[in-house]
């Protein structure tokens, strides 16, 4: 007995159902039991700690980009660092000193841009 090859589909298109009616039901009852007074404070635009300027293109300042950087770094550190420590028993010696220079590295990066003060905030 052959199904159609619509079928196969049938139960991914009862989870996105099922999904959609959930995200519908929390938004709908956050609308519901939650007060909507909205003051100018709460509608007023949020940018990185200071308050907006009169214009949304202005120029940030690089050490913003510096922070996401370090962010982004130590992220893709913690990315490796968990299958890495999984493996750690079948990897032997190489898998272990490879990963030491990965973590020397940066290691190194974050020395640098801690000595070319993207860390000071003054």
């Amino acid at each position: 007995m052959t199904q159609p090859l619509l079928a196969n589909y049938f139960p991914i298109l009862v989870f996105l159902g099922i999904a959609a009616a959930i995200s519908v039901a929390m938004v709908g009852g956050s609308v519901l039991a939650a007060r909507q007074k909205p003051d100018a404070e709460k509608n007023s635009t949020y940018e990185c700690g200071f308050e907006p300027f009169e214009d949304t293109r202005h120029r940030f300042d690089v050490r913003f980009y510096l922070v996401a950087i370090l962010f982004i770094i130590f992220d893709l550190e913690v990315a490796f660092l968990f299958p890495w420590a999984v493996s750690l028993g079948g990897i032997g010696w190489l898998g272990f000193l490879s990963m030491m220079g990965f973590l020397g590295l940066l290691t190194i990066g974050f020395v640098y841009e801690w000595r070319k003060g993207a860390l000071d905030w003054e």
